[in-house]
This record gives C-alpha cells, structure tokens and sequence, in this order.
C-alpha cells in the first residue's frame, strides 16, 4: 500500500507533516471504476527555470530557505547551490509560520536578496506576481464544489488566490515594484514580507508567492527567514524599499530586516530547521512514497498543447456514453497507467529536498481541444477537471472514483474555458472547483454538436498550491 506523505493540504491549525499510518487511515469506502482511455498528455512543459522555494513547508527558525548564491566565501557552503538566472524566469514561495512556543508571536519575515554577480548594474523586472497570506487575505473556507468566478473574488486559501490572479492576468500590488535594480556585484531585496501570527485565533499562518520575472543580466537570488527586531534586539533601522508590507504594532513595535540583515543572514546561516521528511528515491520499488517538497531551481512554467487524435488536427469526441481523460500533474508513482511524469526537473536541489517538482505548483496548463462530431448523428459534450483515485497502472482496466469521497481536499482553484457556445456566439468563462480524493468533476462546459460540427475549447489553469496530483481533464459523450 502507497501512502501518501507531505501533499495532504491541511486545515492551518494542526500540525504540518504527520506520517499516516495504517492506524489512521480509515477504511475506503466504496468504488466507482470507470472503464475508459486514459491518454499522456501531448507535448512537454517548457523550460523557463523557477525558483522554487517550498521546503522547509513549515519554518520554525530563522535560516536560509533557498539559496543559489555562490558557496564561495560562505560560512555553510552547503547551503548554496550557486545557480544563476539571466532572462525569464519565476518564482514560486510556500511556507508557513507557527509561534512556537505559543506564547512566542513575533513575525517572520521571508525575504527574497538578489545578488548580482557582474560588473555591470543589472535590471530585474517584475511582469506578473501576487503574494498572499493564509490570515487575512485568503483564509481556508468551505466553498461549494463548483462556482461562477468571473471577479476573481471566490477563492480559498493564498495558493488559491495566487494562481486565480494569475490566470486572470490582475493588477500587481501597488506596493509591488515594477523594476529592481541590482547594482554590480551588490545586492538588492525583491520581496521582504511578513507572515505574522499575532492577533490569529491560532498562532500559525501562511504565505503563498508566484512571480514571473526577466533580468538584463545575471542574478542569483536567496530565500532567507528571519524575525523581526524589537527595540533594544538589534539595529534594524535601515529598512529596504523593495517589497515591504506593514507589521503588527503592540507595546513593542516590531521592525522589518535591514538589507544588511538580510545581507549577514546569507553570507553566515545555515539551512533553516527543523528539515522536512527526506524523500523516497525514485528507483524505490515498495514501501510508502514520501514526495517531500521542493527546494531548488525546477525547470517548467508551462505546459501548452493542442489535444488531437494521432495524425490530425482534431479531437473525435467518445461514442455516446463514453470518455476518455488526459492527465493532468502526473507524477512518480501516480502516471494512471500513462507512463508520463509530468513533475518538472530539478536542476539544482538540496539532497534531502524533493527529487522533482512534484505537482508542478504555479505551472500552467494551457489546453487547447479542437472537438469534432464526425457522425451522422448529435452529440452532446462536456468537459471536466476530476480527480481519481491515485494510481500508477489502471489495474482494473478504467480510472477509479469514490460513491461518496472521503472529506480530504485535492484541488481548489479557478479554471478559464474559452469556447464557442451552441449560439456560435464566444465565451470565457471561470470557475473555481474544489475536488475531494477520488471525486467525479462537474462539468466545465456542455456543447451540443450537429453531425460534422466542429467545435474548439481552450481550458487554462495554474496548478494551485494546497492541491494534490494527479488530476484528469475528461471528454465525455452523453448517452
């Protein structure tokens, strides 16, 4: 039996990374198998590099989260992994703060120094990004499983509402820059925001991040975690201009890192601890897989494919009262009988940290199906986003689904179709899903297709963070 470790979205007040064991684990109820194709997904995800910063999930203590600085000169060498970015490239952050003790509240700051290793100034700019907290921004609410989001006001939790922003294309922040520049061989702060836990009915909180960024010239960037001053701890009076959000204020006002904090944290910390579970290898053949998170450069922001029968250029839809599915965020140990591992390479990675970007959080899935109803007859269509039950082979010959799945969430976030509509009129439509394990979709879209009509329908979303692999997007022909 696999047991699923690390990717289980928890509720924020309880604690992160328990291992399950068979103790815990209640019995699963009943199975609906559904007999059908599932296909690999066409094409690849492309080769922007990311920044990816998600583990330790859970930061207890001040440290560096992740560093592709340059070891040389450093006081933990092992801590750097000396990647540089010069271009495109993006950023994904995940981590959580917990006052621990209880009665400790002090905010965490996460900061994000760029290094520029050249002689020559170097410009960053910021083209897209969103930053959001679990308390107040985007708190984990019950939402229906499928809702109407044409706003962008529906989501639950921050990685919700990040990739939400995202796929809308929304404004930045105000507070957000548009340029950074780094002088030569000098540093700058692109992010240095809070994650505070005082005032919270339970101290812990959480912040998910997604930039899309292009330099002039080389950088190297660091993810640091360190708390906030008080008067009287230390000198933190040189706060920086870049990305800086208000703190919590008591009798003791707190003060924000100093570029020269952040500056001393990189060049003499160590890895941040407690270290999250130590993955499986990828050639293990028993046993439970522990995924573990990512921390290091992945290569993937995107996976765009147009969705076609072998040697054409449209999709046949299924006989009446058929379907089949294409993978979506298919990964080691849960391909759906595909063989396809979607999970984006590491480049650069810490050995005790993910061996792939499992989930590909903060990629998009730009989807494009060219639907044609070759017969003589009508069809009527949909299009659905499920989430079954996690295998790698179909070893009952179709995709397994739960009669009544169990309460534990895989998927929530909003998804853009863009389809013409039976009017021949154009349509973009989003939806925010949330999806239990092992739980049928409620359709995206339903087109009713004349004999020889052809329809084309984009489907777009950003992986979410919270969420759990693997998912399908399903084609089927009523009866």
């Amino acid at each position: 039996m696999m047991i699923w470790s690390l990717w289980l979205p928890l509720p924020l007040n309880l604690p992160l990374n328990l291992p399950l064991t068979l103790a815990q684990v209640a019995p699963e109820p009943p199975e609906i198998i559904r007999m059908q194709e599932v296909r690999p997904l066409p094409g690849q995800i492309n080769t922007v590099p990311v920044f990816n910063s998600n583990s330790p999930e859970l930061v207890l203590n001040e440290g560096i989260l992740l560093s592709t600085l340059s070891p040389q000169g450093k006081q933990q060498p092992e801590a750097h992994l000396d990647v540089t970015f010069n271009g495109y490239f993006d950023l994904f952050g995940h981590h959580i703060a917990k006052a621990d003790p209880p009665e400790d509240l002090r905010t965490l700051y996460w900061g994000v120094l760029l290094h520029n290793p050249s002689p020559q100034a170097v410009t960053v700019d910021l083209l897209q990004g969103y930053s959001y907290l679990s308390q107040p921004d985007a708190p984990f609410i019950t939402l229906p499983a499928w809702v109407e989001n044409p706003l962008g006001t529906i989501f639950a939790g921050p990685g919700s509402r990040v990739t939400g922003a995202m796929l809308r294309g929304d404004r930045p922040p105000s507070d957000f820059p548009a340029q950074v520049m780094v002088p030569p061989q000098g540093d700058a702060m692109l992010l240095t925001l809070p994650i505070p836990v005082r005032g919270l009915d339970s101290p812990i909180n959480g912040r998910s991040t997604l930039l899309k960024l292009r330099s002039n010239g080389p950088v190297q960037m660091a993810s640091l975690a360190q708390f906030a001053k008080t008067p009287g701890t230390g000198d933190n009076s040189n706060t920086n201009t870049s990305l800086n959000a208000d703190t919590n204020l008591d009798s003791q006002p707190e003060i924000p890192p100093s570029l020269e904090d952040w500056q001393a944290l990189a060049q003499t910390g160590a890895l941040s601890t407690p270290r999250d579970r130590v993955p499986t290898p990828l050639d293990s053949t028993s046993g439970a897989i522990i995924y573990s998170r990512v921390a290091g450069v992945a290569l993937g922001s995107q996976w765009q494919a147009e969705l076609t029968d072998a040697n054409s250029q449209d999709l046949t839809v299924p006989t009446p009262g058929t379907a089949f599915s294409y993978g979506i965020s298919l990964l080691h140990g849960g391909t759906l009988g595909t063989g396809q591992v979607q999970s984006g390479t590491m480049v650069a990675r810490y050995p005790d940290t993910a061996y792939q970007a499992h989930g590909n959080y903060g990629v998009e899935y730009n989807l494009t199906l060219p639907l044609v109803n070759p017969s003589g007859s009508p069809r009527t269509v949909t299009l659905a986003l499920e989430t079954p039950i996690k295998e790698n082979t179909l070893s009952q010959g179709g995709i397994r689904f739960f009669e009544s799945p169990p309460n534990r969430i895989f998927y929530r976030g909003t998804v853009r179709v863009r389809y013409t509509d039976d009017r021949r009129l154009p349509q973009t439509r989003y939806v925010h899903l949330v999806e239990r394990r092992g739980e049928q979709g409620i359709p995206l879209v339903t087109l009713n297709l004349a004999p020889g009509d052809r329809r084309l329908v984009n489907v777009t979303l950003l992986y979410a963070p919270d969420s759990t692999p693997p998912q399908v997007l399903t084609v089927q022909t009523l009866e």
